[in-house]
């Protein structure tokens, strides 16, 4: 429960507390919770300034860079890294700014598949028809080389500052591991011949990534398990795992009316599970989910049916029923709920809620 300043005013008024312990308990929230990432405009500009260092350093890195050749790409890197890291450094222990320290750090990071992707160009492992936009047409082994080291340096990050942004990069190392291993699996079996259907592949894919969803979810409610710090770690590995998962899920094409049912059931198996352990990525992807099929009925199924528009209106109202029954019993249903759940997420989960 977030408790606001105009709460506190109000519980003077009434003369719960004083206006000294009103003053007093918003100083000690305030303090409490700097560190803590939250909606507002210094943190916002923090994650906008980092993100667009990061896409700079990743997704919209240029040919012009290239001009550079290994040994100069691999200095940029180098010099970068050393400048984010001792600016994160700087930021953390002189002046205890933990969130612009996080970005700094994560940028580190991101450099790092870059910088071994110079390395590469320097002891002449990498073909050089190939540039680091279009890396994944290249050699799987130098892809799995980039993608290893920047798990290695994520996770020793990760050890020395416990921060909970650079679990994103892990993750989506992770992912394109996953991918290329498939891949390479492939090649070694002998399947990535010449004419081989790469339309198949991109199948394979999709349950790869479905499957890499699910293990991403499972470790980060494993996370929640044994988190007892009010350090949310679990965050961007639920928005990884959930995306991946639901992305995948989504992207999968059928012909089948029931297959495109059940993954409406799974879309409300999302919402239902993100309302329990108070996690509202599953609630919006769900969402989402749910409101395609919904999409796809109106449009193809029920192209032309008078009577499509009603029914839906009318499962609208009972959902809209079901959630004043759920407001009106909230507290017994969370506790029945919670009753299933192992003692840590349920710590976790109240911490987050109230």
């Amino acid at each position: 429960m977030k408790i606001t300043y105009k709460q506190l005013v109000s519980a003077v008024e009434q003369k719960i507390v004083t206006t000294t312990q009103a003053e007093q308990l918003w100083a000690f929230w305030q303090a409490q919770n700097k560190n803590l990432p939250t909606f507002k405009l210094t943190h916002v500009l923090y994650y906008l300034g980092g993100m667009i260092a990061i896409g700079a350093m990743s997704l919209f890195m240029n040919l012009g860079w290239e001009r550079l050749g290994g040994i100069g790409l691999l200095c940029i890197c180098v010099i970068y890294a050393i400048i984010a890291f001792s600016l994160g450094e700087f930021l953390l222990r002189r002046y205890d700014l933990v969130i612009p320290a996080t970005v700094l750090i994560t940028l580190v990071t991101v450099l790092t598949p870059l910088a071994v992707y110079a390395l590469e160009q320097v002891i002449g492992f990498w073909d050089t028809d190939y540039f680091y936009q279009n890396y994944y047409q290249h050699n799987i082994l130098c892809r799995l080389i980039m993608e290893i080291a920047t798990i290695v340096v994520s996770i020793c990050l990760i050890y020395r500052y416990r921060f909970p942004f650079l679990f994103l990069p892990l993750a989506s190392a992770l992912w394109c591991m996953s991918l290329d291993l498939t891949l390479y699996l492939f090649d070694l079996l002998g399947y990535l011949r010449e004419g081989f259907d790469y339309a198949n592949y991109s199948t394979i894919r999709e349950y790869v990534s479905l499957l890499f969803g699910l293990f991403i979810t499972g470790i980060a409610f494993v996370i929640d398990l044994k988190n007892k710090t009010v350090k949310d770690f679990s965050f961007w590995l639920y928005l990884s795992g959930v995306i991946t998962f639901w992305g995948a899920l989504s992207s999968m094409y059928s012909d089948s009316e029931l297959a495109k049912f059940c993954y409406c059931c799974i879309n409300l198996l999302m919402i239902l599970i993100g309302a329990t352990i108070a996690r509202k990525v599953f609630v919006v992807f769900g969402a989402l989910g749910i409101t395609g099929y919904l999409a796809h009925l109106a449009y193809d199924v029920f192209e032309d049916s008078l009577l499509f528009p009603l029914v839906l209106t009318l499962i609208g109202l009972f959902i809209i029923f079901i959630g004043i029954i759920w407001q009106r019993h909230e507290k017994a249903i969370n506790h029945y709920l919670l009753q299933f759940l192992p003692q840590g997420l349920k710590n976790s989960i109240q911490f987050r809620k109230y």
